[in-house]
């Protein structure tokens, strides 16, 4: 058995120790959030925060997760450290209407949390920089980036 913290909640498994992050998290643990994509670390639809960063759970195999914390989609809120950001996000995000399919919306959004935590004013490049990576099949990145200034006014 394996103890790993995800959303500021230990949780025991019984996964071998290279199983990846992702399929504890989906699998094992019901919380389906974070989406599969690519499983290589390209695409970012797998994106948790691994003590605060943005991080893709498809290539951390769970014995890395040990001891450390984990964030998902479903915990942000709930994450003091990042809610504010999280929650301005998820209202721009409505607001701007950036989902198209949705698939990969838990990934950047991810991705957003942690770009606007470290950087509450972003440029263009800010946004371009730490958004590569996360790849929309659907092509809204101008939404996207448009609610990313939309959250950092809120």
């Amino acid at each position: 058995m394996l103890t790993v913290n995800i959303n500021n909640q230990n949780y025991q498994v019984d996964v071998e120790p290279d199983t990846p992050l992702l399929w504890v998290i989906r699998d094992v643990l019901a919380m389906t959030g974070t989406k599969y994509g690519c499983g290589k670390g390209l695409c970012g639809a797998c994106t948790v925060h691994f003590n605060g960063s943005p991080t893709r759970a498809c290539s951390i195999p769970v014995s890395a997760a040990i001891g450390q914390q984990i964030t998902t989609i479903e915990g942000i809120e709930d994450n003091l450290l990042i809610a504010p950001s999280a929650k301005a996000i998820k209202q721009a995000w409505i607001n701007e209407n950036v989902p198209q399919c949705g698939y990969c919306q838990s990934g950047q959004i991810m991705a957003a949390v942690a770009l606007l935590k470290e950087n509450q004013s972003p440029s263009d490049q800010d946004i371009d920089n730490a958004m590569t990576g996360n790849l929309c099949r659907c092509g809204t990145y101008p939404r996207i980036k448009q609610a990313i200034k939309t959250a950092a006014k809120a």
